[in-house]
């Protein structure tokens, strides 16, 4: 089986890059899964179940908030349903999702052609079970997910087989193998994170990482947010985390997918789904829609499951017994006149005041590093950010502690061991209240730090009292905090494993040394609460003082002198530098439709923080001189962006080069402008182009749009104040028609401005010979994606 899976995964891939109106998608990715899928469907036609092949055109518009908030529109684009249910039918169906698609100048192994492997097998499988299923399952193999949700989006709201869905799973990748994490669930429908904790052999999944992920924290969606919000239908969804610096690139192929990865996910998500399409719940969902679920994994090995709202008792008895401790130590007769809760009140200030020094110790360190031009020095070695910013935030606080034990208190004893235990108790018991509070379910890791080690303290009191840090004590003690410090220590790997690729992809105005070394401070912060103790029952700290400080001075002088790199195209392991490459040609017509002016040039955008520091030495050319700024009268800045991130990526290069001639050249024209009967200017356009374009409108002062041809007709405008169209077609897709309704009367300058830009992602009109000959003086550290396009203003 493993090697049919890998054989499908080569031969997606094989066709190369495939974005969503290329040949390589909508022809030979397609024929390629009908030709597997019509071998399943004769080899199971004599079994219980039967297959139906249903290839979908969808055409549809919708709203969505990601990036600011844009609108997209799509035009058919390819969407392959297989059906399998008993012969006798099924009213209730289960759905499984991948998408064939990939990003232009990426082969998209992992994202997300893998997925459609496994699913091609577990259609397989499913389909040749010598017993009848009890519920169908659809299997969606969607073409349109890298053009931000166009596919989903089509079969929820359109095929009729959706009414029938009552649950999903999604299939996606935010890196290239490893494990598959669920990171998503619900909303609501405990039964479905029920149904992976029985079903999964390999289970991976964490409340944490969902909350975080739906917190917008991470600049990413998948078409988990379409079923859920279009479809009002619950789900899971899956997703390969590690080594997502290969995310989107030319690394992300099928022989970087180890064999363990595929097994892993086939194994699971045969088992879920068999699983799902056998059980009672899938029949009426919503009868088992009630709160959310607590759940996570130990080391991968087994997953903890229970409701929220036995989380929620579990989560303040927990406090309850917390407060009982503290009260008993309130009210023993040594506290006399409140001096134990004096102690506390100063002790606890004593452990904020460590916090926030160190915090900004560490951030100061961390700007230091990007003002001098050595930021992301940790990016090809992860474990420099480690020793740097780890030993400056251990070594920080355990000087403002000793200081402390010196200076203030002036002796090291049992009772400020205690004292300062009794400390990280109560905080992480605030942190656990506060949490459960807010109905947040990952209020199981504070819950998990105070249990253990409370319940530890308890059982080793005599020891302490008798010995304080003796040997024996420590060895005891650290084993009662095995099972909370080991599973917050896997939450942490987790969550470096997504940011630290991320911040390589996050644009460049956010420092991302600043972010790590946050992250870095904080996990030092958390781990090290329950150890604090032991630097007020230690005779000295200066060793370990001088330790930290020396491997802290090292690393930061090799930094500074510039010894770590952060890109490498080292085969086994390469962290490429990103950088989008436009060549494009930008014409800009006036209020009386006559071209104003017109330039074109290769519009270059650095997507991390350290923007072309390191390419100008070996570009020239590449330089401040040419930076751009943006003309705030253009629609969004006046250059073709292809999604709306220009408020990550501020930093962009124009470099002059010739005028570019597609073959396929943009039609643009206005088809009337009339005066409506309610005093608003209604304008509709006709546009024939590429398969990718990108439309802006942007009011003038006092104007504003009243509605569109778009979505629910309501205009969803983006963070900057202007309007964002993504749009995509298919094959034989007919000519793009839509209007917008617009008020106030015309001023000087018109009420509007709009702009259309033109996006080659394939064949022939992607590539120019100036494009081919500044790609060829890239680094080989560096991905350069790149392709042909124009952008084209108008005034109204």
């Amino acid at each position: 089986v493993i090697w049919i899976l890998q054989k499908h995964l080569e031969r997606i891939t094989s066709v190369g890059p495939r974005p969503t109106g290329s040949p390589e998608n909508e022809i030979l990715t397609v024929n390629f899964l009908l030709e597997q899928i019509e071998h399943i469907k004769a080899d199971s036609a004599s079994g219980p179940n039967s297959v139906t092949v249903d290839v979908q055109r969808p055409t549809g518009s919708f709203s969505i908030d990601f990036l600011g908030g844009f609108t997209s529109y799509y035009d058919r684009v390819s969407n392959i349903a297989v059906r399998l249910e008993p012969k006798a039918g099924a009213q209730h169906l289960m759905l499984a999702n991948c998408h064939f698609d990939s990003v232009a100048n990426s082969p998209g192994a992992s994202d997300d052609a893998v997925s459609c492997a496994v699913m091609l097998e577990v259609l397989h499988s499913l389909a040749n079970l010598s017993t009848p299923l009890r519920h169908g399952v659809v299997f969606l193999f969607n073409g349109a997910e890298e053009n931000v949700l166009q596919a989903s989006h089509g079969f929820i709201t359109q095929h009729p087989w959706a009414k029938q869905v009552r649950a999903f799973i999604n299939l996606e990748a935010a890196g290239v193998g490893g494990k598959e994490v669920v990171f998503q669930t619900g909303p609501e429908n405990p039964w479905l994170v029920q149904a992976y904790v029985h079903a999964a052999k390999h289970p991976f999944a964490s409340v944490v990482g969902q909350e975080v992920f739906q917190s917008g924290v991470i600049p990413s969606d998948t078409d988990f947010r379409i079923y859920r919000d279009f479809g009002n239908i619950p789900g899971i969804d899956l997703a390969f985390i590690e080594n997502g610096f290969l995310y989107h690139t030319k690394y992300d192929t099928s022989d970087r997918i180890l064999t363990d990865s595929i097994q892993r996910a086939g194994d699971n998500i045969l088992a879920v789904l068999k699983h799902l399409v056998m059980s009672e719940e899938l029949a009426d969902s919503s009868e088992y829609r009630h709160g959310n679920m607590v759940f996570f994994d130990l080391l991968g090995m087994v997953v903890v499951a229970y409701p929220a709202r036995v989380g929620t008792i579990i989560n303040y008895m927990t406090a309850m017994a917390t407060f009982l401790y503290l009260f008993k130590k309130c009210s023993h007769p040594s506290n006399v006149g409140g001096r134990y809760i004096k102690e506390l009140v100063y002790a606890t200030a004593v452990v904020i005041l460590s916090w926030l020094v160190t915090l900004l110790t560490v951030l100061i360190i961390a700007l230091v590093v990007s003002l001098t031009g050595r930021s992301m020095f940790w990016y090809n070695d992860f474990y420099t950010c480690i020793f740097m910013y780890g030993s400056a935030a251990t070594g920080t606080m355990v000087l403002i502690h000793t200081l402390a034990k010196n200076l203030y208190y002036g002796v090291s004893c049992v009772c400020l061991g205690e004292l300062y235990f009794d400390v990280s108790l109560l905080l992480w018991c605030g942190a656990l209240v506060y949490l459960t509070a807010n109905d947040l379910c990952s209020a199981y890791v504070p819950m998990l730090m105070v249990a253990f080690p409370l319940t530890t303290k308890l059982l080793l009191v005599r020891e302490f009292k008798l010995r304080g840090a003796s040997v024996k004590y420590s060895v005891l003690y650290q084993l009662g905090l095995a099972l909370p410090y080991v599973h917050f220590m896997f939450l942490i790997w987790v969550v470096f494993e997504i940011f630290t690729p991320i911040l390589g992809r996050s644009g460049t105005e956010i420092p991302p040394d600043v972010v790590l070394a946050t992250l870095v401070t904080l996990a030092t912060l958390f781990l090290s609460s329950f150890f604090l103790h032991f630097i007020y029952l230690a005779r000295s700290t200066k060793w370990l003082l001088a330790g930290l400080g020396t491997v802290f001075t090292v690393f930061l002088v090799l930094v500074l002198c510039g010894m770590f790199f952060p890109y490498t195209a080292d085969p086994s392991g390469p962290r490429p530098k990103r950088v989008f490459l436009q060549h494009t040609t930008r014409t800009f017509h006036g209020l009386d439709g006559q071209v104003k002016s017109r330039d074109s040039g290769l519009w270059i955008n650095s997507f991390d923080y350290t923007g072309m520091q390191h390419i100008t030495p070996i570009i020239p050319e590449i330089n401040d001189t040419i930076r751009t700024s943006c003309q705030e009268d253009r629609p969004f800045c006046g250059y073709p962006w292809f999604l709306p991130v220009k408020f990550l990526v501020k930093k962009n290069w124009y470099l002059p080069a010739p005028e570019v001639f597609p073959r396929s050249p943009i039609e643009f024209q206005v088809l009337s402008k009339e005066q409506t009967k309610w005093g608003t200017v209604k304008i509709t356009f006709e546009v024939k182009g590429p398969s990718h374009m990108s439309l802006y409108l942007r009011p003038h002062q006092g104007a504003s749009l009243s509605s569109w041809s778009f979505g629910d007709g309501v205009p969803q405008y983006h963070l900057a104040g202007e309007y964002f169209i993504f749009y995509s077609h298919g094959l034989d897709a007919p000519a793009w028609n839509f209007w917008f309704e617009i008020q106030d009367p015309s001023g000087p300058e018109g009420i509007i401005s709009v702009a259309i830009s033109s996006h080659y992602f394939f064949g022939e009109d992607q590539r120019t010979v100036q494009l081919e000959d500044m790609l060829k003086r890239f680094p080989k550290w560096a991905f350069p994606s790149s392709w042909v396009s124009t952008y084209h203003m108008y005034r109204y």
